[in-house]
């Protein structure tokens, strides 16, 4: 999987696209928290109040999609302390990535990269 994720971040440019941006928003940790209000010279009270909401699996999200984040140019404001899921996304490098298959059929729908590393990791899978 690493090789066909690398193989394919070589050709990707997600400033093309920024639809995992566009369309869905990541969960913050409250590293991830601590980390962005800092930058922002915020409490992390402040900024959960401005932008985030607490969503039905008891997870800290945004307010609304689309990121709030998100520049006109695809650029992320917050690009050097984004959240660690935005960091990780489409989670096509992870070691154990059988273990996301869920997640991973999510996020195909979303990225054109995940979606063409998904087509080739089925034409190396034996029939």
């Amino acid at each position: 999987m690493q090789d066909l994720h690398d193989a394919e971040f070589k050709k990707t440019d997600c400033l093309d696209c920024a639809n995992c941006c566009k369309t869905t928003g990541p969960l913050f940790t409250l590293a991830d928290i601590e980390r962005i209000s800092k930058s922002f010279k915020q409490k992390p009270k402040q900024f959960i109040e401005q932008y985030l909401r607490v969503d039905e699996d008891q997870d800290y999200v945004l307010q609304s999609v689309p990121c709030t984040f998100l520049e006109a140019d695809n650029k992320c404001f917050i690009y050097d302390v984004r959240p660690k899921a935005c960091r990780e996304f489409p989670h096509t490098d992870r070691k154990k990535f059988q273990q996301i298959s869920d997640l991973t059929l999510k996020n195909v729908a979303i990225c054109p990269a995940a979606f063409n590393i998904v087509e080739k990791m089925k034409e190396k899978l034996p029939l």
